[in-house]
């Protein structure tokens, strides 16, 4: 019998999502990039609220909301606050429910 046959299997882990996790401050955002020239407007638009909506949902994940139904629009507010970008729209809120729901 092979000797990983023998070895008993690990017990699951303690998820964190029983209490929130602080976030590691200071927050350093990413080194912006310019953009590609010749787009359309709505294509920057588009851009950066896909870039807004992952940070936040990176940070909903850190702060221990791994769930669409925990991140109410409050929450995802109060986290761009934290991290410190501009109050996200209903649209951007949306997109990070979409976000943490297409993790799983």
């Amino acid at each position: 019998m092979p000797a990983a046959a023998l070895k008993p299997k690990p017990l699951p882990t303690q998820s964190t999502a029983k209490r929130p996790v602080q976030l590691d401050l200071p927050y350093v955002p990413v080194q912006k990039r310019p953009l590609p020239p010749g787009r359309p407007r709505e294509w920057y638009i588009t851009h950066n609220r896909r870039l807004k909506a992952m940070r936040l949902a990176i940070a909903l994940l850190d702060s221990g909301v791994y769930m669409p139904n925990q991140a109410r629009d409050e929450t995802i507010r109060s986290t761009a606050q934290l991290i410190g970008v501009h109050p996200p729209s209903d649209t951007t809120c949306h997109m990070v429910r979409a976000l943490l729901r297409y993790t799983r």
